[in-house]
């Protein structure tokens, strides 16, 4: 198996594969949430720094944009003010 890991030695990372292949599903379904929120945190914080003028509303329109597209931002943007009114 090709190493993936620039930084990490091929037996170490067979190591960490076998350690993930006999945890739980509901342990790595865990991990892998931590890990979503710790990106989405991160994120957002980013964004924060980089644009210390935009309201929270805005913030949450800039993590879908970055994300998953602008067309979509756009698209949760206005069903959120059409459920707003």
């Amino acid at each position: 198996m090709p190493s993936h890991l620039r930084d990490t030695t091929p037996e170490i990372e067979k190591i960490q594969i076998s350690l993930i292949r006999k945890t739980s599903i509901a342990k790595r379904i865990s991990l892998l949430r931590s890990i979503s929120q710790t990106a989405i945190m991160l994120s957002r914080r980013a964004i924060m720094r980089a644009n210390p003028e935009l309201s929270e509303e805005a913030i949450k329109y800039k993590i879908i944009e970055y994300h998953y597209g602008s067309d979509l931002s756009e698209r949760f943007r206005r069903y959120s003010n059409s459920k707003s009114q």
